[in-house]
């Protein structure tokens, strides 16, 4: 049995994180608002609040206009008091993004740079974090951490991956990625992180299923409120659903997986490797990114369609696609009720709500998260 003392601790532990967290979720609150809301004392607030202040977690604001009593002081967190930095790592690019506690990309860098499994790759990744922490004016102290989001399948522990076919690095370990990189490193496969970054401290949704349309195609399992990878790791993995069992060759090995048809790559290629510049042309009324779209929304909608029929829930469109489909939802919503059986609310299919670098985000988030928690 828990002594007083342990059992003191833990209640001063969980003030503290109730005070961060409702100070989390809103701009700014005096003292007496969140004695108010939480049912705490002014001093055990007060003692709670000089201990977040003396960590650099929480700053004052100064004082709330008079309403006739005695001026409160306004208190807020500090968004940069930590920070981690994150990664998406393609076959021809690399990202880099700084994110703060609020989950915000403060700073990022892209740059266009084919993988190598070579110690020189390593070796410019290091530079680029490096890069990336003196553009942004972030003190080095602050760094939580080093989160790479990757086209391959993650051990739990997110130190291997062994499924690497797209860049053909099955085996390789986070000490590889991070021989120059001088923080605490972790892997996540692209499609889990940039699920995790749209789902991150949202309360909405309980269930979902999160679509990536990126460089390939992944998916991740939203279930009871986190990502769920499933026994083998691999699920979610919907860029190998087949579309057409004599289609292209993938480069699972396989033939006609959505990956041939819905990746990124297939909107880009005959636009220089640009997505912007395809949905230019075609917003602009292009005949030949029309004919394209055309077929690529029949593929999502058949994809779409599938993923309904097996788990019931919102499906979320994210990655380089996602974020520039809003205005051409109701097409693919069409397309999906065409395909539809029991006629169920299209409202269900939705966009991502987090738009920009959702991978490299992911990954940074996954520090941000372990440390909220720890507060």
């Amino acid at each position: 049995m828990a002594g007083p003392d342990t059992m003191n601790a833990d209640i001063k532990t969980r003030n503290r994180k109730r005070i961060y967290e409702l100070l989390f979720s809103n701009p700014s609150m005096t003292k007496p608002e969140l004695a108010a809301q939480l049912s705490l004392s002014l001093p055990t607030v007060h003692a709670n609040l000089t201990a977040l202040l003396k960590d650099g977690l929480v700053r004052e604001n100064g004082f709330r206009e008079n309403t006739g009593g005695r001026k409160a002081r306004d208190y807020s967190i500090v968004k940069d008091a930590r920070l981690a930095v994150g990664l998406d790592i393609t076959m021809h690019h690399v990202t880099a993004v700084a994110v703060n506690v609020a989950g915000e990309i403060i700073d990022m860098i892209r740059l266009r740079r084919n993988f190598e499994f070579t110690d020189l790759y390593m070796q410019r990744l290091g530079l680029l974090v490096d890069q990336l922490i003196v553009q942004a004016g972030i003190p080095r102290n602050r760094i939580l951490g080093v989160g790479l989001g990757v086209p391959g399948l993650v051990t739990e522990d997110c130190r291997r991956i062994f499924y690497g076919k797209i860049l053909d690095f099955e085996g390789a370990s986070v000490e590889d990625f991070s021989k120059y990189i001088d923080f605490h490193c972790a892997l996540f496969n692209d499609a889990k992180a940039a699920g995790f970054a749209e789902f991150w401290r949202q309360t909405e949704l309980q269930d979902a299923f999160y679509i990536m349309l990126s460089s390939n195609v992944g998916g991740a399992v939203y279930k009871g409120g986190s990502i769920s990878s499933g026994k083998n790791r691999c699920a979610g993995e919907i860029g190998h659903v087949k579309i057409d069992a004599r289609g292209p060759r993938c480069y699972c090995g396989q033939y006609g997986c959505l990956d041939c048809y819905c990746a990124a790559s297939v909107l880009a290629s005959r636009y220089d490797g640009s997505l912007e510049a395809f949905f230019r042309d075609l917003n602009g009324g292009g005949a030949e990114a029309k004919l394209i779209w055309d077929v690529y929304l029949d593929h999502l909608a058949k994809a779409v369609s599938t993923i309904r029929l097996l788990f019931d829930c919102p499906i979320i469109i994210g990655g380089y696609v996602g974020q520039y489909l809003d205005s051409w939802l109701d097409d693919l919503r069409k397309r999906i009720k065409a395909l539809d059986s029991f006629n169920t609310p299209l409202e269900d299919v939705r966009t991502c709500r987090f738009k920009k670098e959702s991978i490299a985000a992911g990954g940074a988030l996954y520090f941000i998260n372990e440390f909220l928690e720890s507060i």
